[in-house]
């Protein structure tokens, strides 16, 4: 049998790939946007991490989502400080989610809520992704819009308590294989995840809609 890791890595590679390829991602990286498109796709991700990190208190006792509450992953500090500099001490009341966010963070808090398998999908997509595909996010922004290297509007991307992301990817793997989850909460597992990817690619999608890309 495949492990946990590399069935959900499979299984969700061309949803992946379809993410990156996104319009609105390939104009934002480009620069062929400006700062304030940048700004909104941030106000999204906010919205996504507060749905996933406010139950991280009760889900730490849980034996199947509680390995995988890593405060050294938490990004709503790093998003809250990146929103104030790009949208200004004020920015909670001007904080706006589109449908596709809405929906994305909603699955994200019911998962939590009752899945905690699910929640484990969930977490996975978003956070192993951010140590990855976002670091080459963090280095177009910072070219585009002047950001300090690692510095405020790039937060997001910056994880000062992991030192070593390949280390700390492969003890996140070996966790999720040893998730206890038999072949049908396996499945489930890779249904949530590829449900992830899709609520991600909705989101990409809206904005992309909201900026009036071509196509």
């Amino acid at each position: 049998m495949d492990s946990l890791a590399a069935l959900l890595r499979t299984a969700t590679r061309h949803q992946h790939a379809e993410a990156e390829a996104s319009a609105f991602l390939a104009h934002l990286l480009g620069g062929r946007l400006d700062v304030g498109a940048y700004a909104r796709y941030t106000e999204q991700l906010w919205f996504v991490y507060e749905a996933l990190e406010a139950p991280a208190g009760r889900l730490a006792s849980d034996p199947v989502a509680g390995p995988f509450v890593r405060p050294e992953l938490f990004r709503l500090p790093a998003l809250e400080r990146d929103l104030a500099h790009l949208r200004g001490p004020g920015w909670r009341a001007s904080l706006s989610a589109l449908p596709a966010t809405r929906a994305y963070a909603e699955r994200a808090r019911a998962c939590a809520g009752r899945r905690p398998a699910g929640d484990v999908a969930h977490h996975y997509t978003r956070y192993l992704g951010d140590l990855s595909g976002g670091q080459f996010i963090r280095g177009r922004a910072e070219k585009a819009w002047g950001f300090a290297r690692r510095g405020d509007g790039v937060r997001f991307y910056v994880f000062d308590r992991i030192p070593g992301p390949a280390a700390f990817k492969r003890d996140y793997r070996r966790l999720l294989d040893e998730v206890g989850a038999d072949g049908p909460e396996r499945q489930r597992m890779v249904a949530e995840c590829r449900r992830a990817f899709a609520l991600n690619t909705a989101v990409l999608r809206e904005l992309g809609e909201e900026c009036a890309l071509p196509g």
